[in-house]
């Protein structure tokens, strides 16, 4: 008999993502181990979990909003906690692994019952939470948050999928969420603008779940000051509300003189939020790149882009405290919301194309808003992925979501129309309609400009010319990419590691099969949405390949003989 070992490794690589407790619950070869960032329950709420004769422990990752009703269910069960991820345990012995769907929330957990030596794992329907899984020689399994524990002690490991069980009684995956967008049939529901706001404004305040200080993001954006104004005007009259106080605080992050930064500030005037504005310099930003890159587990240019920024604001915002936020990644994936839609054919390519965008938005947005936040031990929710809001969204006929300048529609113009109330307005016009700003074009144009051109410091044309032989999986195109993926490498050397970082072709975070809705996007391949010519309206000039696009910022940046080395402290 194989002996099947599950560890989940309690070591100092993981602290930064739960200071508040570290719990290690061991069964013969069996370990769960555990850090946690305390947002519901602080108190006595700490993990592992167990049920009543303690035969089943879970440690877990996440928010789980439908608790309280959960627990009505369970009315011949007995909870240790009040803790919303108490319910798993329970609903476990009265359900056995089909339980999973019952939850809505943000997960990853891992179930050991120890009455006939099984695990199960799961992950939450679209990824939000990181979640990882490794194979020993020894016949071991191991499954973490984050790539950094596996890599010593795993002959293989991978994502684990999200939506997806693994079952130690079956010793292999299968995917317990099952929507009808899945399938990437064309829906044929009539779009309805009160119906899409109501199921955004439930997501959004189910998620102010909180027994600790919290905030939200604020890019000036649409998705972020909808995710805000929503917040602000239910927030009143919550639990959170009389914990702590009902004026809510407000995160941006730019460079100084950035279109987020001006956007932001008139968005939280206008909600009348407490506001907070970080300023970042590019070389700030250059000197954080190899930790970034060590903390969010990716080579991927247009995630490292927006994920420094990101990082360099959850450091701030942990820094007074707060322990959650509130952001708006997943609208672009879900309504097309990003420039080179404007492109799309016809609306069934439209719709597949954002059926492929929100598969993989665990490998992006999803991986960003999780590791550049728990780098910090700060927690990120995100009312756009909620499960019933995207049933609500994506079963809308994607005719209404198409974009159709001759009619005055822009992207994510059915989104925009569902919140455009004339008696009790939730933004400023100009704000509703504002064009999308990528995240990292948004901090300030100049910021990615900066970062080509340092990376065109450090890596020569030579390099350039021998990459495929250095790097001949997912070869880097660029020098930007071709300096993220030395680094990586670095601190990732395993081919395991770097299969988990996806590749393609791509024109302001599309996916390769959407380069082909536009000939000029073949010859300036870039994630930024300035790539997006003719769309854009800060568009990069056609005439010259973005790869060798001068920059403003060369000159402020200091020249150095070699890649430096950051020390990472843990």
């Amino acid at each position: 008999m194989t002996m099947m070992k599950f560890n989940l490794k309690l070591d100092l690589e993981l602290k930064h993502r739960g200071p508040d407790w570290s719990g290690l619950h061991q069964h013969g070869d069996c370990y769960l181990a555990h850090q946690r960032l305390a947002i519901i329950d602080p108190a006595s709420g700490d993990q592992p979990l167990f049920n009543e004769d303690k035969t089943v422990a879970v440690t877990v990752n996440g928010e789980i909003y439908n608790h309280e009703e959960l627990r009505k269910k369970l009315v011949n069960h007995t909870f240790r906690t009040g803790s919303d991820c108490d319910v798993i345990a329970h609903l476990y012995e009265e359900y056995g692994e089909d339980f999973v769907d019952m939850l809505d929330g943000i997960f990853s957990f891992v179930l050991l019952d120890s009455r006939d030596n099984t695990f199960v794992v799961a992950r939450d329907a679209i990824g939000v939470t990181s979640l990882y899984i490794g194979w020993g020689l020894d016949g071991s399994v191991w499954i973490s948050s984050e790539l950094k524990v596996l890599n010593d002690d795993c002959e293989h490991f991978e994502c684990f999928p999200p939506g997806h069980l693994y079952s130690s009684k079956s010793g292999g995956f299968r995917r317990w969420y099952n929507p009808p967008w899945f399938s990437e049939a064309i829906p044929s529901v009539p779009y309805n603008p009160l119906v899409l706001r109501h199921a955004f404004e439930n997501a959004v305040t189910k998620r102010l779940m909180t027994d600790v200080p919290f905030g939200v993001l604020l890019s000036g954006g649409l998705d972020s000051s909808l995710v805000a104004s929503i917040t602000a005007r239910y927030l009143a009259g919550t639990k959170a509300a009389k914990q702590w106080g009902p004026q809510l605080h407000s995160f941006c992050v730019g460079l100084e003189g950035s279109p987020d930064l001006k956007a932001a500030k008139e968005v939280a005037d206008y909600l009348g939020t407490v506001h907070h504005e970080f300023h970042f310099t590019v070389q700030d930003g250059i000197d954080a790149i190899e930790d970034v890159i060590y903390h969010v587990e990716t080579y991927d240019v247009t995630t490292i882009r927006a994920s420094t920024p990101m990082f360099l604001m959850s450091r701030k915002i942990k820094s007074l405290g707060v322990k959650m936020v509130i952001s708006g990644e997943g609208s672009d994936e879900i309504f097309g919301g990003y420039l080179y839609f404007h492109k799309a054919p016809n609306k069934d390519e439209f719709h597949r194309e954002t059926c492929h965008k929100i598969k993989a938005l665990h490998q992006y947005d999803c991986l960003r808003a999780n590791k550049a936040t728990s780098a910090w031990g700060l927690e990120a929710r995100v009312p756009f992925l909620d499960k019933e809001f995207i049933n609500v969204a994506m079963s809308i006929d994607p005719e209404a979501k198409m974009i159709k300048k001759d009619e005055g529609r822009i992207e994510k113009w059915v989104l925009r129309r569902a919140f455009d109330d004339e008696k009790h307005p939730y933004l400023p016009k100009h704000i509703l309609y504002r064009q999308k700003e990528q995240f990292s074009d948004g901090v300030g144009y100049s910021w990615i400009d900066g970062l080509k051109a340092h990376a065109a410091r450090h890596v020569t044309d030579k390099m350039m010319f021998n990459a495929s032989y250095i790097f001949p999986h997912n070869t880097p195109a660029t020098k930007e990419a071709y300096y993220y993926r030395t680094i990586f490498e670095r601190f990732f050397p395993q081919n395991s590691a770097r299969l988990t970082v996806p590749g393609g072709a791509s024109v302001a975070c599309s996916t390769a099969k959407a380069v082909e809705w536009d000939a000029a996007w073949k010859n300036n391949l870039d994630p930024s949405g300035r790539a997006a010519l003719g769309v854009h309206l800060s568009a990069y000039d056609s005439d010259t390949p973005l790869s060798n696009k001068p920059s403003k910022a060369i000159d402020s940046i200091p020249r150095m003989m070699e890649i430096p080395a950051v020390a990472i402290q843990i």
